[in-house]
């Protein structure tokens, strides 16, 4: 437990192409691991997934080549312990808009001194129920914790953000983003395009990885283009949507709507 597979795509040349786990479901983010993507995402923040879906998400894809990050509702140091002791080592914390948040959410990841984690690995699965004997030791040097900064407010502290001791990764949300700069609804407006690619710029000269949200694949490659070191690129229960209204399009003769 001394490295984290994650960092170390994020260290390397190639952009990460990955996707959303929204649906809370343990059998969809099995068939989304087996997929050759290079990473998904477990939603707790937007869709119906608790603690105990999320470990059976993370037990159904344990066994895949796949790198695994999972998004609290909020940045509470309480809720991060749980996710950490349940086997969570790659973290994505959304609405971060200063460096002091950042560093609050570093020590919530961190055993004391350096953090404020509170100990409980006899009962956890992250250090199989202490049978890794030197968890409490390595276990910093096991999780890696992205933020998200999603809002003006945010982007105005970016590069302090980005410079957080141990914050791997700032990842653009251009949803609220967007609504922040008065484009609600409207991510790919050129405005708030221009900003994401700024901020790509302005992360990436802090020395730290760069992420976005972006299901246009001309947009997705775009931002790859301004430096995004890993991009979401689609969801589960987008892609079902989609895949079902496309099949009534082609089966369902009738306008009566079910």
């Amino acid at each position: 437990m001394t490295s984290n597979a994650w960092r170390d795509l994020l260290s390397g040349e190639e952009p990460r192409f990955g996707m959303w786990i929204a649906s809370g479901s343990s059998y969809l983010a099995e068939i989304c691991a087996g997929s050759g993507l290079d990473w998904l995402m477990l939603d707790q923040e937007h869709v119906p997934n608790d603690l105990r879906s999320t470990l059976s998400q993370l037990q159904a894809v344990a066994a895949y080549p796949i790198e695994v990050l999972v998004r609290p509702a909020s940045g509470d140091p309480v809720v991060i312990k749980q996710l950490l002791d349940i086997g969570a080592t790659n973290l994505i914390v959304p609405m971060v808009e200063s460096a002091a948040e950042a560093a609050a959410l570093v020590a919530a990841t961190r055993y004391p001194p350096a953090g404020v984690r509170g100990v409980g690995s006899a009962l956890a699965r992250s250090s199989r129920w202490n049978r890794t004997s030197d968890y409490l030791i390595t276990a910093e040097d096991s999780i890696t914790l992205t933020v998200q900064v999603e809002s003006t407010a945010g982007l105005k502290a970016l590069k302090d953000i980005a410079s957080t001791p141990g914050v791997d990764a700032v990842f653009i949300g251009p949803a609220d983003l967007a609504a922040s700069m008065g484009h609600l609804g409207r991510p790919q407006d050129p405005e708030v395009v221009e900003v994401i690619e700024q901020a790509i710029s302005d992360i990436t000269e802090c020395g730290t990885a760069a992420g976005v949200n972006a299901f246009d694949e001309t947009l997705a490659r775009r931002y790859v283009e301004a430096g995004a070191r890993f991009v979401l690129v689609g969801a589960d229960v987008a892609m079902l949507a989609r895949g079902s209204d496309e099949l009534a399009r082609r089966y369902v003769t009738t306008d009566e709507i079910l």
